[in-house]
């Protein structure tokens, strides 16, 4: 059985980690095929949106396989973190928008993974935490820099040190998540989202989200210089062409991605 699945949703692509009976937990196994997933819709040029889920509505992860890792030494669970900070980077590295759908627990490697992705849609009663200070750790795959940068750090703070568990509805409040949904909803509200992600210009989407990543980090002159080159990179494009045109034509525009 794969331990994750990739399913075409038209112009989404969606990445299922699928170990429901150990709430996806997040093995060395699953973390290789996750990894290949990853792979594949990166060089996908038909891919205009991905959206990362767990199997079943008890969990999107859990975090780290824990019966694992108590059977490694310090260098193999040195090892095992770096996987998992590598997928979780491979996420945030995607050229197109990416989504996590949440149902059930996100906790731990678990909400990173959701953290890395560009906007998330949970259920109202997930769970969700970085609660690593719990079993004596910290947030080792970007929890503490994607969380601070997302909620603030005062916020970040009190959910890290405390290691407590908040709600779906919650993390809708902080901003940490965009869309609270019920739980029976959440994937069918990623996927209409995904494809109003479609719709647009793929390349605009893409230097969008480039601009945006690249720009948040630096000082605002040289975040305009990041936009200024990405919006070069649209002119010359065909999509650009038919975006107005079909505006003039008062129809909805075929973008090509070229």
């Amino acid at each position: 059985m794969a331990l994750c699945n990739l399913i075409y949703e038209g112009d989404a692509r969606l990445i299922q980690i699928n170990r429901e009976e150990t709430m996806n937990a997040l093995s060395t196994a699953l973390l290789r095929e996750l990894s290949e997933a990853l792979d594949a819709v990166r060089g996908d040029s038909r891919a205009r949106c991905v959206i990362l889920t767990g199997a079943g509505v008890r969990a999107f992860s859990a975090g780290a396989d824990l019966k694992e890792r108590r059977s490694m030494n310090e260098d193999e669970v040195r090892q095992a973190v770096a996987r998992i900070r590598a997928v979780v980077e491979a996420v945030a590295d995607l050229p197109m928008p990416t989504i996590a759908a949440v149902r059930g627990a996100a906790l731990g490697g678990g909400l990173e993974l959701a953290l890395a992705c560009d906007l998330r849609v949970m259920a109202a009663d997930a769970t969700v935490g970085l609660t690593e200070t719990r079993l004596a750790i910290i947030p080792g795959a970007g929890g503490t820099q994607r969380l601070s940068r997302l909620v603030g750090a005062a916020r970040a703070k009190d959910l890290i040190f405390t290691g407590r568990r908040i709600s779906g509805r919650e993390a809708g409040e902080l901003g940490l998540a965009q869309y609270v949904a019920a739980a029976d909803d959440v994937l069918a509200k990623a996927l209409a989202l995904a494809q109003m992600i479609a719709d647009g210009g793929p390349i605009a989407v893409r230097q969008a989200k480039l601009a945006i990543d690249q720009g948040v980090e630096v000082a605002l002159k040289e975040g305009l210089l990041i936009e200024q080159t990405a919006y070069e990179s649209v002119i010359g494009t065909s999509d650009r062409m038919e975006g107005l045109t079909a505006f003039a034509e008062k129809r909805k525009p075929e973008y090509k991605g070229r």
